[in-house]
C-alpha cells in the first residue's frame, strides 16, 4: 500500500448539508472556505462517547479560533437532521457555535483519508486548510485518542506564522511570541 501526502494538496470540491445554531440548515461547499483559514474536524459520529468532549473543547475555545481567523468545521456522516437534534439534547453539544457539516455521502472522509467503508464512520482527523485552499496541518487519531482544542490552536498559530514569514519554521513547542528558526547553512549542526 502507497499513502499518498497530503500536505500541499488541495482542497477537494465539495458540497455537503450543515447545521449551525445561528444559521440552521444550509449548504456549505469548497467555496465557502476559500481565502479563510478553516479547520475540518472529523468525528465518527453524533450521541457517542468521545466524540461530545471534543466538540465541547472546540466550543469552549471557539471565540480564540475566530480571534485568529480561523473558522471551525466539525465533520461526521450522521446527516444535518441527527446534529440539530445532538446539539438540541446534549449539554456539552449545546455550546457548539461553528458549523457541523453531513458528510453522508462519505465525499469528505474518503477526500481525507478518514473514512471506515465498514463502519460508515470516519476517523478522529483535523485538517487545516490556509486561504490557498492548502492542507497545512494534517493529524489522524483511533477513534479512541480526544483531542485537545489548545494544542490545535498552537499548531495553527504555528501555520499561520510560516505562512506570513516565509523564510522562518517553528521549532518544537512554539507559542505565539517565542522565537522562530531562519534554516541556513550556519544552524547545521548548533541546534
Amino acid at each position: 500500500m502507497t499513502m499518498q501526502p497530503i500536505i500541499n494538496s488541495n482542497l477537494p470540491e465539495f458540497k455537503v448539508p450543515a447545521y449551525t445554531k445561528s444559521k440552521g440548515f444550509h449548504e456549505v461547499s469548497n467555496e465557502d472556505l476559500k481565502g479563510r483559514w478553516s479547520v475540518l474536524f472529523f468525528y465518527p459520529g453524533d450521541f457517542t462517547f468521545v466524540c461530545p468532549t471534543e466538540l465541547a473543547d472546540l466550543a469552549d475555545n471557539y471565540a480564540e479560533f475566530q480571534q485568529i481567523g480561523v473558522d471551525i468545521y466539525s465533520v461526521s456522516t450522521d446527516s444535518h437532521f441527527v446534529h440539530k437534534a445532538w446539539q438540541d439534547a446534549s449539554e456539552a453539544v449545546k455550546k457548539v457555535q461553528y458549523t457541523m457539516l453531513a458528510d453522508m455521502r462519505f465525499e469528505l472522509a474518503r477526500a481525507f483519508g478518514v473514512m471506515i467503508e465498514e463502519a460508515g464512520q470516519a476517523y478522529r482527523g483535523t485538517f487545516l486548510i490556509d486561504p490557498d485552499g492548502k492542507v497545512r496541518v494534517a493529524e489522524i487519531h483511533d477513534n479512541g485518542i480526544g483531542r485537545d482544542a489548545q494544542e490545535l490552536l498552537r499548531k495553527v498559530r504555528a501555520a499561520q506564522f510560516i505562512y506570513e514569514h516565509p523564510g522562518e519554521v517553528c521549532p518544537a513547542k512554539w507559542r505565539q511570541g517565542d522565537a522562530t528558526l531562519k534554516p541556513s547553512i550556519d544552524l547545521v549542526g548548533k541546534i
